[in-house]
């Protein structure tokens, strides 16, 4: 029995072997699917790892984003609140150098009405005064024509009395030949008379 065993034994572990074969083949396709399951969970695992990384990444710039817009925003703010001051301080400037304006062009509308009364006065004044120099001329002309005509009888009257000799200065006095008197008397007249032709009159 027991050589009957021995001389067996490879066939009752061929026959153990084959038995046990699909058991063992079955663990052998259960290690691999496990093996493949476990690389795939872990290529997951990675890829999460990856897009958990990017999301965290995008996440970190979306928050410099929004704290940048913030900053932004809030200096936009400021800006548009001291334009709008500056605004209103430009409007009340404005407002103000108009009203000045207006009282200035009022101060310079009367000054103008002054000015334009003085031009018309100043204009009556000098139309006055230049008919008064033109009147002054025509008579400083005639008092220049009149001395003329008086130096030429005052130079006749002197030639006259140069002309007279000694005989005719005692004519003149002689009481009984009174001839050179009466024509000395006739051309002092004449003198006279010339004289009082040139005599100006206001």
């Amino acid at each position: 029995m027991r050589h009957l065993t021995m001389r067996h034994l490879p066939i009752v572990i061929l026959v153990a072997l084959l038995v046990a074969l699909p058991t063992v083949v079955r663990a052998q396709s259960e290690t691999d699917r496990l093996r493949e399951a476990l690389r795939s969970a872990t290529a997951q695992l990675r890829s999460l790892e990856d897009q958990r990384a990017a999301l965290q990444a995008r996440q970190a710039v979306a928050e410099r984003d929004r704290d940048r817009l913030q900053k932004e925003n809030d200096a936009f703010k400021a800006q548009v609140k001291d334009a709008e001051q500056a605004y209103q301080k430009a409007i009340e400037d404005f407002n103000q150098r108009l009203a000045e304006r207006d009282d200035t062009l009022e101060k310079w509308k009367g000054a103008y009405e002054d000015a334009a009364n003085v031009a018309r006065t100043k204009d009556a004044e000098r139309a006055k005064l230049e008919s008064e120099a033109t009147a002054l001329k025509a008579s400083g002309k005639s008092c220049e024509a009149k001395n003329t005509q008086l130096l030429k009888a005052g130079n006749e009257m002197l030639t006259y009395f140069k002309s007279m000799n000694l005989l005719d200065a005692v004519a003149v006095h002689e009481p009984v030949f009174g001839i050179k008197r009466v024509e000395l008397q006739n051309a002092l007249q004449d003198f006279r008379d010339k004289i009082l032709d040139q005599k100006v009159k206001p």
